[in-house]
């Protein structure tokens, strides 16, 4: 046989096998990294259905189209931060001349959440829309597989749907966990809950000392609200927890309370509708207080239970929450994938997720050949004082590359936006994680200060891009900016100077 004849044969056997099915492709979740891998595929040729549906929190809470970010995540979270800082300027403000009667400033809780959930809903319908014009078919149910190739869906009305695909893609991300305790779930909310609370928080213990916890109690506290974290062992773990010292140290001042080695033992309702909690310390001590809001934030649990993978062939890990993939975020099963915070040991961050769908969809459909990166991610955590970074943390670099062998370059700093209200200079710190060897390449970038994620997005570009130490010294800085700092630095920790500026302009 020919091997134009067996190119022709093979063109028809694809033809033939991409009619035996409704798509060619199916997304089973409508968050970031679903969405951007279905609008993807319609770009390059590709006929796509979306299966999103969203159970209620065990409050009741729901949302629209768009996932955890738009509804419930990044979208809400820094639109609250923004009106905490806003609450903080207007304080300020007076510093510099403003006339302003502070003892009138006074958040209206009502107004910020409807505010909030006016364009979280403006957006869910910009999406919907947004499918609708690329050609996406929007299908409001809850996926699940009948079999590798058969999806069903059930729908809001309990009745069923059921279409067929030439290859799935996993994108139902995760949901917040509660504490094991009594009255948790009863009682407790999570952030599915907190950005459309029908009432003010008022006195709110957070339970968590992660990224959302720390988030949620910065702006509830940026809000005029008090706020307790209790916090199980260290404050942002995985994280450069030196700087995760100076975000807790700064929030604390700032008013947000923290107690350490601490775990809920039980909520109960009390006679005036508050909430009793009980917690115990690591070493015995019990205590109780009374709260109006208790909020979780002990990590998330991927949505796969409903899934049915048994069905698919698809296996993952016994007593695991979470898919295992390739470096094509292929499972075990070839034509079925996943992206985003389904997956196992990858960033739980929106635009991984989104970029990882994006690529995904390019390979399958587009002849592509290029991967995720899924290194030196750049995040930010919106805590009072913010902290960016991306690369490796100073724990990391020496246990990866040995003490000997990493330089780290540090520098305290003074925003020239404190000078005048005079606000604590104390923490605004940063620092460049390189190799001692060459140009000393740069492996990490820390940063605590203000706007934080537009400070640290660029330089992670140039991280990404193989910047050494050298560079960033040669960098000519905007002044007076926060970000001009990192081509200012020339204090090693190993050399034990005083990394606190003498002046702002020499």
């Amino acid at each position: 046989m020919s091997s134009a004849w067996k190119n022709l044969r093979h063109k028809f056997a694809q033809i033939g096998i991409k009619n035996n099915f409704d798509y060619d492709l199916v997304v089973i979740g409508g968050g970031s990294g679903g969405l951007a891998c279905a609008k993807e595929a319609v770009v390059q040729g590709a006929k796509v259905a979306v299966l999103d549906y969203v159970k209620p929190s065990p409050q009741g809470t729901k949302w629209g189209l768009g996932g955890t970010c738009v509804n419930v995540g990044c979208i809400p979270k820094k639109l609250m931060h923004q009106a905490a800082l806003l609450g903080e300027a207007v304080h300020e403000a007076a510093d510099y001349g403003w006339s302003i009667d502070k003892e009138s400033v006074k958040i209206d809780w009502d107004k910020l959440k409807t505010s909030v959930q006016n364009h979280v809903k403006s957006v869910n319908w910009v999406t919907r829309v947004d499918l609708r014009d690329k050609k996406v078919e929007y299908i409001n149910g809850l996926g699940y597989f009948k079999d590798a190739h058969t999806i069903g869906a059930l729908m809001k009305n309990n009745t069923e749907k059921s279409i067929t695909a030439r290859n799935v893609v996993i994108a139902v991300g995760g949901r917040p966990r509660y504490s094991n305790i009594p009255g948790a779930v009863e009682y407790g909310i999570t952030s599915d809950d907190i950005f459309s609370l029908d009432r003010e928080p008022g006195k709110t213990l957070i339970v968590g000392a992660g990224y959302i916890g720390l988030e949620c109690a910065g702006f509830l506290n940026g809000l005029g609200y008090d706020a307790t974290v209790l916090v199980r062992s260290v404050v942002l773990r995985g994280f450069d927890q030196q700087m995760a010292d100076m975000v807790a140290n700064a929030a604390t001042e700032k008013g947000v309370k923290f107690e350490y080695k601490c775990q809920p033992k039980s909520i109960e309702k009390t006679s005036d509708n508050r909430l009793l909690v009980k917690y115990a310390y690591d070493d015995g001590r019990e205590v109780s207080d009374v709260f109006d809001t208790v909020l979780f934030a002990v990590g998330r649990k991927a949505l796969v239970d409903d899934l049915k993978l048994e069905n698919s062939g698809v296996i993952i890990k016994p007593n695991a929450d979470k898919i295992d993939v390739d470096e094509y975020e292929r499972t075990n099963v070839p034509h079925i994938y996943a992206v985003g915070d389904v997956l196992q040991g990858r960033p739980e961050l929106t635009p991984v997720a989104i970029l990882a769908g994006r690529l995904l969809a390019r390979r399958m459909f587009g002849n592509s050949t290029e991967l995720m990166d899924y290194d030196d991610v750049a995040t930010t955590i919106f805590s009072p004082l913010e902290y960016g970074c991306v690369g490796l943390s100073e724990e990391k670099a020496i246990e990866r590359h040995g003490e000997d062998n990493v330089e780290i370059y540090h520098a305290y700093y003074k925003p020239t936006e404190f000078f005048i209200p005079q606000k604590s200079v104390r923490h605004c710190y940063l620092k460049a994680v390189a190799l001692r060897e060459g140009d000393q390449r740069v492996i990490g970038l820390h940063y605590v200060g203000p706007v934080a994620g537009e400070v640290i997005q660029g330089f992670a570009a140039a991280l990404k891009s193989g910047l050494t130490f050298k560079t960033l010294q040669n960098t000519v800085g905007i002044h007076p900016t926060t970000a001009e700092e990192f081509t200012r630095l020339n204090i090693t920790k190993r050399s034990g100077l005083d990394p606190t500026p003498a002046t702002c302009c020499s």
